[in-house]
C-alpha cells in the first residue's frame, strides 16, 4: 500500500462553472515511503495546490487523499490537524522561522500542543541531527547563517518524527552551496524511509531524487521514476 494516494483529485477555484479555475484535473498519484520525488512545472501549472491537497490544507474539489490507508479529506478539521501532526512535516520556501524566537524555540513550534514533558529535549536532539548544536540551538534567526537557517527549518519538519516531508521551493531564497546543504538533509531524510515530496522550479535541484512529476495546466505531463525504489518498512510504522 503506498504511503500517499491520490486518486481522480480535481480543484477547482471560484466555484462551478463558468467562472471558476480549475487548478488540477483528475490527477492520480502514489508516493512510497522511502521515495524522493520532485514536482516541477511552470507557474501557475498546479504544483503548489497539489502539494496544498498532499499537505491535508486544502480540499480538493474532487477525488480523494489517502494517507497511510486513512481517508484524509473524509476526516473532521480537527482530526485533519491531528493527522497533519501525526505524519507530515513541513518546511517552506523562504523557511518562515519566526524571527524572535530562537531556534530552539522555533523547532518546538510544533510541540506546543503535547503534554509531554520532553520537548525541549526532543527539540535539541532534532536539532542535534541537522547539525545544529546547543549553543547555536540558543541563537535567533538573524544570528545563523541561511545554510544554518535551512537546518532549523528542517528540524522543525521532522521533530514530531513523521514520515511525510513536504517541501515548497525548500531552497528558493538560498545560495547554491547553502541549498545543495539542505537538498542533501532532505535525501538523508528519505534514505530513512521518509517520503519526501519537493515542489520546485530548478532542474539543479532535482539531481538526486528518486522521481520527477512535472505538472502543466493542472494535469500530470510526465512522471519518471530515476530509480527504483522499494516499498520501505516505515510505510506501515504510522498506521493507526
Amino acid at each position: 500500500m503506498a504511503l500517499l494516494e491520490i486518486n481522480g483529485i480535481s480543484k477547482v477555484y471560484g466555484g462551478q462553472g463558468p467562472g471558476g479555475v480549475t487548478a488540477l484535473h483528475a490527477v492520480d498519484l502514489c508516493i512510497e515511503a522511502g521515495e524522493y520525488v520532485a514536482v516541477m512545472g511552470p507557474s501557475g501549472s498546479g504544483k503548489t495546490t497539489l502539494l496544498s491537497i498532499l499537505g491535508a490544507m486544502s480540499t480538493p474539489s474532487v477525488g480523494s487523499l489517502m494517507i497511510d490507508g486513512i481517508d484524509v479529506y473524509s476526516l473532521s478539521q480537527e482530526r485533519q490537524a491531528d493527522l497533519r501532526r501525526e505524519y507530515l512535516g513541513f518546511v517552506f520556501q523562504g523557511l518562515e522561522l519566526v524571527p524572535y524566537l530562537t531556534a530552539l524555540e522555533n523547532v518546538m513550534l510544533p510541540l506546543a500542543i503535547l503534554k509531554e514533558k520532553r520537548k525541549q529535549e526532543r527539540a535539541l536532539e532534532a536539532l542535534e541531527r541537522v547539525g545544529i548544536d546547543e549553543r547555536k540551538a540558543r541563537r535567533v534567526p538573524a544570528e545563523l547563517s541561511g545554510g544554518e537557517q535551512g537546518r532549523v527549518a528542517i528540524a522543525r519538519a521532522i521533530v514530531n518524527d513523521p514520515p511525510i516531508i513536504m517541501a515548497d521551493e525548500p531552497v528558493g531564497s538560498l545560495d547554491s552551496a547553502t541549498g545543495r546543504q539542505i537538498l542533501d538533509l532532505l535525501r538523508e531524510l528519505a534514505d530513512e524511509g521518509r517520503a519526501v515530496v519537493m515542489v520546485t522550479h530548478n532542474p539543479e535541484s532535482t539531481q538526486d531524487v528518486d522521481r520527477i512529476i512535472r505538472i502543466r495546466d493542472g494535469r500530470v505531463e510526465e512522471d519518471a521514476h530515476l530509480l527504483r525504489v522499494e516499498a520501505h518498512p516505515m510505510a506501515s510504522l504510522h498506521t493507526r
